[in-house]
């Protein structure tokens, strides 16, 4: 049998097929709902780890650069020192005070350089004791993270294993029926499902008014909506609407009618009754 076109379904089937397809929606949006906020919270953690990874290999660069300059001072003084230890030696050669003056000057200023290196050495080995600690206190963090992370994720992957086999029947069933929908009217439908905020993007009538978002619906509408003959939106939230009779819903009306019959019976019976208790006369009375 050769499959329908889209475009040659009548309104009424295209309202049908729309509704199935949003109940099927709806089904696997509370197939997810059942995660609660444990994918937001996974999420969470894993740029938290991110962050934290990326904050560690920059600490670790920095020790690198910090130790590559203790060890670059460290040369310097050497060389110093070895500049000094030749000047003193030169001292015992001098022929006149000018030399004298101008070893002696060299030579302070060597000590001076290696006093500065020794300085810049400290600042850095403090530095890199602060680094050091906070490398240790970030992988310590990582670590927590991490551990949460597992639990976290443990627990979503058993929710997934739980719902996964009902879920894939439910997204095959949307692919089936987004295949008899025309694209057009997929477009719409989904662009209204994206707005609204329960993500309904067809809803049926009830009690005269809006199933999504409850204004009241003018009696001329209404029977626009049961004669099924175009697609009608709300024109206070945009939905699409239909009556719940084509949304299969029939027998749960009548039933909450009847319910509602009932009570009201139940309440005049009360009435009656409380009305002749009231209207009998006490025996001390009489």
């Amino acid at each position: 049998m050769a499959k329908k076109d889209p475009t040659e379904l009548s309104v009424e089937e295209k309202l049908k097929t729309l509704y199935q397809l949003q109940t099927t929606l709806s089904a696997i949006d509370e197939k997810k709902a059942l995660r609660g906020e444990l994918p937001l919270e996974v999420q969470d953690l894993e740029d938290e780890i991110e962050g934290l990874t990326i904050r560690i290999d920059k600490i670790k660069r920095e020790i690198d650069e910090f130790q590559k300059a203790v060890s670059q001072k460290k040369a310097e003084i050497n060389e110093a020192q070895a500049s000094v230890e030749r000047y003193k030696e030169q001292l015992n050669d001098v022929k006149n005070n000018r030399e004298y003056d101008t070893l002696s000057k060299e030579i302070e200023f060597q000590t001076l350089e290696i006093e500065l290196c020794n300085k810049k050495i400290r600042e850095a080995q403090t530095r890199i004791e602060e680094k050091t600690n906070e490398l240790h206190e970030n992988e310590e963090a990582i670590k927590d993270r991490q551990s949460d992370l597992d639990i976290k994720k443990s627990e979503l992957d058993e929710i997934m294993e739980e719902t996964r086999a009902e879920e894939e029947k439910l997204k095959e069933k949307v692919t089936e029926l987004e295949a008899k929908i025309e694209p057009r009217l997929l477009t719409s439908f989904k662009r209204i499902r994206k707005n609204a905020r329960n993500g309904l993007g067809i809803v049926y009538v009830q009690r005269d008014a809006c199933g999504g978002c409850f204004n009241k619906i003018p009696p001329q509408r209404q029977l626009d909506i049961k004669m099924h003959k175009k697609i009608i939106v709300c024109e206070y939230c945009g939905r699409i609407i239909v009556d719940p009779e084509l949304a299969g819903i029939k027998a749960e009306k009548v039933a909450t009618d009847d319910k509602k019959k009932a009570t009201t019976r139940k309440r005049a019976i009360r009435k009656t009754v409380k009305k002749a208790d009231d209207d009998i006369v006490p025996e001390a009375e009489a």
